[in-house]
């Protein structure tokens, strides 16, 4: 294979890092391909040799909930192990089943890890009113992350052998939940299959289209591997990785694609080489690339200001990934372009010979459209952005629990045969703990049993240390209702104060959907402060590009409204359940995580745009003329990139996790909204309105600010 060798143009200046790196990268093109192999190779092989430590941290330091855990840990010296529940129901009643239950139950007690198995006919509170729906608390000798999962599979088909017409034999638990769910994979090669057709119909050529596309999954693939093993060091959750794909190949394809496609334009200008083409997108594309993945970075970041344990290893993770991606576009790509230089130059060429439309055609009438009358589609776009966020102010936050998964998954069935042979409430019991004499725990007991709003109440169960004593409280309501919410607050807030002055103890509610609401009320408390930094931050980085005061505000608020909407459209599907969606609170962790990658990615569209306007604006001091060139010459490729990430994030409402179908909308959604509502409708009338004030910062700021260029003016 020959290989194109770039002269090296001369210079006035010192080159910057980022000349430095690309080029090194295209004079030893096969040396920087190898160098990316090997760490592929080494990392993917150290992974899958060490193996992963995921921990999934939900603490939440000073909340009433987790200081119910804390107790627990502290006075259950046995240690914590998991649990699986066998439910089953009879039509005709569980009586003439009895000994097939009993039989059932043998056979899963000889499997391996189950250390015991409840008789569901003697456990008190395990058979319901009417005697046909009956649950077995399958105990195992070992925690839930040491379970494996081909273990937890074999119980659940060893008991539904048992189902026979008549009997139906469900099994639930957070374990039968995670065994049933897929192994993946289908999202993400769903996604990249359609990222390459949309490549292949922009170039015109697949090995123009695989480029870019390569680019993201070496990328990608080195840092699952690098976050397997950062698994070890940090605290880093089992939901992170496939995030961290879903940002990984989105933005990995979208920074290769932009800089390729300003490699590209440079080609098709007359007198232009390879080389001075591949210098020229790094020089600018490239500059924007790095800026706006700083950008990214800093919104993830901001994660830590929030305080919250089971977000800050997530936030690493993606920092993580948008690094390599970065660090992939200036290297591995110009690499890739030297190798295959000659080829591109052909199929690119040969390509626009085809098209009879001088490029950028379409988007200048567009511009010169919005100019015309800017007012009209200003306050039409932003009108729509608002009604669309909306929703998002009635958002209820939860974690996902088994009302929420597949109608067709055991668990789901388990959870739906408990809600109607126990109550709606028997699947998430709120754990009351009384702090104080046995009088005290009487009290509670007999307090929390008054309440309308709650159906059962076991008696209180004291602690092997005598110290504590247990309640479990059931609610009238399902444990995803706000009813139970409510109820939780009331408790807090009204009942058990005042049962606290008459006993002297101290009580605590806990559970799962106290957890919930205790997360949503941290991430309230502390969101202000995430959003300040996040903005401020990243508004000042604008400022120093740009020299403006009023990009980085219309950036901002325009930001804000975009992901305002994507929020919006997240609780109208999966909270009202529009679109055949399970109706459910919205996963705790889905806002804050889409709020810090939604604001990152928009910078990329804000960057890649308004960094042409400002280079027509320097070039000819025409405001207009600037954003209609800015557009024209970005606006197919902000189009392709906007549809890339669309369909890769998109793919994911494909996987089983609700979690991650909430964040592929989110995102899709946000990416959709951004790229043709906001970059190519709002923005231009902004622009136009602003005029040359769009480019003016007070000579104060001027001095103190530090000078970041995106265009090589030298």
């Amino acid at each position: 294979m020959a290989v194109d060798t770039p002269a090296r143009p001369p210079r006035t200046t010192r080159p910057g890092l980022l000349h430095r790196v690309s080029g090194w990268a295209m004079r030893r093109a096969v040396l920087a391909l190898v160098l990316w192999v090997v760490a592929l190779a080494a990392v993917t092989v150290a992974s899958t040799l060490i193996g992963d430590r995921y921990k999934n941290d939900t603490s939440l330091p000073g909340t009433d909930s987790q200081r119910v855990t804390d107790i627990f840990r502290a006075h259950q010296p046995q240690g914590d192990t998991a649990s699986v529940q066998i439910v089953v129901r009879a039509d005709g009643g569980l009586d003439a089943d009895k000994s097939r239950v009993a039989s059932m139950l043998a056979a899963v007690r000889g499997l391996p890890h189950v250390a015991s198995v409840a008789d569901p006919f003697t456990a008190p509170g395990s058979l319901s009113t009417d005697r046909r729906t009956a649950y077995s608390t399958v105990a195992l000798d070992v925690a839930q992350a040491d379970m494996p999962i081909d273990d937890v599979r074999a119980i659940i088909h060893q008991a539904q052998d048992f189902a026979r017409p008549g009997l139906q034999v469900e099994v639930g638990g957070d374990l039968a939940r995670t065994a049933a769910e897929s192994s993946g994979g289908a999202s993400e090669g769903v996604g990249i299959l359609a990222a390459l057709v949309i490549l292949v119909f922009l170039f015109g050529s697949l090995l123009a289209a695989t480029l870019p596309l390569l680019t993201a999954v070496f990328a990608v693939g080195s840092t699952l591997g690098l976050l397997v093993l950062a698994s070890h060091l940090f605290t880093v959750p089992e939901y992170t990785a496939p995030v961290m794909m879903l940002v990984g190949l989105g933005v990995g394809i979208d920074y290769a694609l932009l800089i390729f496609s300003r490699y590209r334009h440079e080609l098709l200008k007359d007198g232009t080489d390879r080389a001075s083409a591949s210098t020229v997108a790094l020089d600018t594309a490239g500059r924007s690339v790095m800026f706006a993945g700083c950008t990214v970075v800093i919104a993830l970041l901001g994660l830590l200001a929030l305080g919250l344990g089971a977000l800050q290893g997530v936030a690493l993770g993606v920092t993580l990934t948008v690094l390599t991606t970065m660090l992939a576009a200036v290297t591995l790509l110009p690499a890739l372009l030297t190798l295959f230089g000659k080829r591109i130059e052909r199929s690119v060429r040969k390509h626009a010979a085809k098209s009879r439309r001088t490029p950028g055609d379409g988007w200048r009438k567009l511009a010169a459209m919005v100019q015309r009358r800017p007012l009209i589609p200003l306050v039409l776009g932003v009108v729509a952005l608002i009604a669309l966020s909306l929703p998002a102010l009635n958002m209820r936050l939860g974690f996902a629990d088994a009302g929420t998964d597949a109608p067709t998954k055991t668990s789901r069935k388990a959870y739906d045969l408990l809600a109607e042979g126990f109550g709606p409430g028997f699947n998430g019991p709120l754990v009351v703990v009384s702090q104080g004499d046995q009088a005290a725990a009487q009290e509670l007991g007999k307090t929390l049993g008054a309440d309308p709003d709650i159906a059962a109440v076991t008696p209180p169960q004291v602690l092997p240390d005598g110290k504590i004593a247990t309640v479990l409280a059931f609610p009238k309501s399902a444990p995803q209702d706000a009813a139970t919410s409510d109820l939780v607050q009331r408790l807090r807030d009204d009942t058990l104060p005042k049962l606290e002055a008459q006993t002297k103890a101290t009580y605590l509610v806990g559970g799962s959907t106290a957890a919930a609401d205790d997360f949503a009320a941290a991430v309230s408390k502390r969101l202000p402060i995430f959003v300040l930094v996040v903005v401020g931050l990243s508004a000042l980085l604008l400022m120093a590009v740009f020299r403006s005061i009023l990009i980085p505000l219309k950036a901002a608020a325009l930001n804000l409204l975009s992901i305002g909407a994507s929020l919006g459209a997240i609780t109208l599907v999966f909270q009202q359940g529009w679109f055949g969606a399970q109706a459910g609170p919205i996963e705790a962790f889905v806002p804050v995580m889409i709020f810090a990658i939604v604001f990152g990615l928009s910078m990329d569209y804000e960057v890649f745009l308004v960094s042409r306007i400002h280079e027509e604006w320097r070039r000819t001091n025409d405001a207009r003329a600037a954003v209609r060139e800015g557009l024209a010459t970005t606006g197919t490729v902000i189009t392709a990139a906007a549809a890339i990430m669309i369909v890769v994030f998109g793919a994911f409402l494909l996987s089983p996790d609700r979690m991650l179908k909430q964040f592929g909308l989110g995102l899709a959604t946000a990416v959709l909204i951004d790229a043709l509502l906001i970059r190519c409708v709002i923005v231009p009338a902004v622009m136009r309105l602003f005029g040359d004030r769009a480019w003016w910062l007070p000579r104060g700021l001027n001095r103190i600010l530090p000078r970041i260029k995106l265009e090589d003016h030298s």
